[in-house]
């Protein structure tokens, strides 16, 4: 290994390593500009330059690696003349905007001028000024504050894998546009603003909305998909400001997804802030006592097989468990999460609906078979881990599923195998071209998503992919291959907690059926707002959510909820790893957190749970289900293999895919910006 001495410090290191890595691992700081850690190196800012000895210049640390015997010098007066000097360069054109510039207070600019900076300036010619641009409903382009580091030209190639945005002209008079001046149409676009150094790209719908030293700070985690992405929310007057990604290497690293970072603006859009009862048949405020008053009188006067509760995909751990113990203390036996009529993924092996490779472990396949997942819109940041591991290269992708839109195709490369069934008992039958890379693949690994759970066929085809798994080299002593992309928030803790009916026959179809018969005579709805109940008109609906959607239009009794800002609450998710949320802000008006709406209603009905606060109700939890106690730890769960392996003989196609990701969840099918981005999806629409 290289031995090198940085400031009097001798260590090793491995080959490879520039000496700014090395710098960093004395922590010895140097500042950068166009360096980060996730993009490739360009070396355009000249920022990070540092004196190595017997070398006749200095040299920029970001792009130099390291050989044995160096010794480098990162303070010295020669070093300190060259970074006041680039600062110098740099600030000649940029602009006095730190008043009113958005990035004030957490520009990177600003801070290394204020430690490396001279005090003043040489240069007294008139600045440079560059016509406004349009990026689309989310960007908001100061071009004349633009440093030329192209840190975001770099990102959408290397992360985003959309080529969006380049660089025209030469020199200062050099310029970062989009091509054709259109909307950038990538969905990891917000990462654009937290790469840039300096206030060259603001978040429009952020704009003049505050500045970082006003904002409380509350460490959560989203749940707009069932990623997980590890966010930050700045909050303000009790109300949520932006959302900001928060680093974790095993999930979203340092990235989130548009609709994480903007859907925000929906948590003031239509909320559910009081309990409302139905009066000639329209809705009214009422108080907490009355509407629990009324739910109860109701629930008791239909038998328990006359009853049907059904979670949606916002609700926490917390909420479903306890209202899973107000389900068998009433003897109520239909229920269930999964609305998108998955009767199939049952809770009982965990294997069986868990993304069990997890989104890190994508770095060490070197085969992935997708069938029937839009991966880059059910789940934006395992699409970009995909890119990143193909760009590793050793990587082959194979797709079988619906056409995918033109504008909105996978960023890598991969065998489109056809949208035909046949293929799937090709595979399974051997005679397919693809065996041969599947028989060969040390550690290969499947997605099967919402477009294959939701097939007319979906329960042969997730068992075709189960015997795929374990017919070839997916399933392992120490890798599994097996994954379910979830697109729900909720769905995996549900499956985990059993809200699932134990008979096979109920599911989402049968329960709506049976209530448009009347054979179900009352209806729980918890935060589910996806159900067509126009036809329900005879049936007792309880409501219970944040937003007042569909669901809410059609009840009879509205208890309103808290969303996910509004609560500290457990959450799993895809890979089955555990998280939880923080309450930034309190909820609006008289909300309540869910779990205590159900410990009240249980009161009401005179069959009072087990638990008063929270800290029972977590030790009941984990007395059953001890791996929620286990939080951002990965609990192994144990492949079953199937008792026999069946002939299967599908027909038919998948059907087209379409870009379902701006509007998929309550909440952001409320979000004015993502409206905004919808329309900017189609050419010639400016917001």
């Amino acid at each position: 290994m290289p031995k090198v001495t940085v400031n009097n410090i001798t260590l090793e290191v491995d080959p490879g390593y520039t000496v700014l890595q090395t710098a960093q691992m004395v922590d010895t700081e140097i500042p950068v500009f166009c360096y980060h850690p996730k993009l490739a190196i360009a070396g355009n800012c000249r920022m990070c330059l540092v004196e190595v000895e017997k070398m006749p210049k200095l040299v920029a640390s970001c792009a130099m690696p390291i050989q044995d015997g160096m010794v480098i010098h990162t303070n010295t007066d020669k070093v300190k003349q060259a970074r006041a000097g680039v600062l110098e360069f740099l600030l000649k054109n940029h602009p006095l905007d730190c008043p009113i510039c958005d990035q004030g207070g957490e520009c990177d600019l600003q801070d290394i001028t204020m430690a490396y900076g001279a005090t003043n300036s040489r240069f007294n010619d008139v600045k440079r000024a560059v016509n406004p641009t349009y990026m689309g409903p989310l960007i908001r382009p100061y071009m004349t504050r633009c440093i030329q580091c192209t840190r975001c030209v770099r990102f959408g190639t290397d992360i985003a894998g959309m080529r969006e945005l380049g660089a025209v002209g030469r020199g200062e008079t050099m310029e970062i546009v989009t091509f054709l001046d259109q909307a950038i149409q990538s969905e990891l676009s917000g990462n654009l603003i937290d790469v840039c150094p300096v206030g060259a790209l603001t978040s429009k719908p952020y704009q003049f909305q505050g500045r970082p030293w006003e904002l409380k700070k509350t460490n959560s985690i989203d749940v707009l998909d069932a990623v997980g992405s590890n966010i930050r929310i700045d909050s303000h007057n009790m109300q949520v400001k932006r959302i900001l990604p928060r680093l974790n290497e095993d999930i979203n690293e340092e990235w989130i997804s548009d609709k994480t970072r903007y859907a925000c603006d929906a948590l003031t859009i239509q909320r559910l802030d009081q309990p409302f009862i139905k009066r000639d048949n329209h809705l009214q405020p009422t108080s907490w006592p009355e509407a629990l008053s009324q739910c109860a009188q109701q629930l008791k006067s239909f038998q328990p097989h006359e009853i049907a509760v059904l979670v949606g995909d916002l609700v926490d751990v917390e909420t479903i468990y306890a209202v899973k113990k107000m389900c068998d203390s009433l003897g109520i036996t239909h229920y269930d999460c999964r609305l998108q009529d998955e009767p199939f993924v049952q809770g009982r092996e965990r294997a069986g609906y868990l993304f069990n490779s997890t989104i890190a472990g994508i770095e060490q396949a070197d085969f992935c078979l997708i069938i029937g997942a839009n991966v880059r819109a059910d789940a934006a940041m395992i699409h970009a881990r995909l890119r990143k591991r193909y760009l590793l290269g050793g990587f082959n992708i194979a797709y079988v599923g619906g056409q995918l839109p033109q504008d909105r195709d996978f960023c890598f490369d991969y065998e489109n195998l056809g949208d035909d069934l046949s293929i799937l008992t090709a595979l399974i039958d051997g005679t397919h071209v693809l065996c041969d890379t599947l028989k060969t693949a040390q550690k290969p690994m499947l997605i099967i998503g919402q477009a294959a759970l939701r097939h007319r066929d979906a329960a042969a085809i997730y068992q075709a992919t189960r015997q795929l798994a374990e017919q070839y080299n997916f399933i392992q002593q120490d890798w599994c291959g097996f994954n379910v992309l979830h697109t729900a928030a909720s769905r995996v803790g549900a499956l985990d907690i059993g809200f699932v009916s134990k008979d096979t026959a109920v599911t989402i179809s049968s329960i709506i059926t049976a209530a448009q018969q009347g054979s179900i005579k009352a209806l729980y709805l918890l935060g589910v707002d996806q159900l067509d109940l126009s036809q329900l008109q005879d049936t007792f609906i309880i409501y219970q959510g944040h937003h007042g959607d569909a669901g809410a239009q059609h009840a009879d009794v509205i208890l309103p909820g808290c969303a996910y800002t509004e609560k500290s609450a457990l959450y799993v998710n895809t890979e089955g790893r555990v998280q939880q949320t923080c309450a930034a802000v309190p909820p609006p008006g008289d909300a309540k957190e869910d779990w205590k709406i159900i410990r009240a209603l249980s009161d009401a009905l005179q069959m009072p749970l087990s638990f008063n606060t929270i800290d029972q109700l977590h030790a009941q939890l984990y007395e059953q289900h001890p791996h929620f106690q286990w939080q951002d730890i990965m609990t192994p769960c144990q492949w079953i293999p199937s008792s026999s392996l069946k002939p299967i003989n599908l027909k038919g196609h998948f059907e087209s895919e379409t870009f379902d990701f701006y509007q998929r969840d309550i909440i952001s099918a409320h979000s004015v910006t993502m409206a905004h981005c919808v329309s900017a999806a189609k050419p010639g629409d400016h917001v």
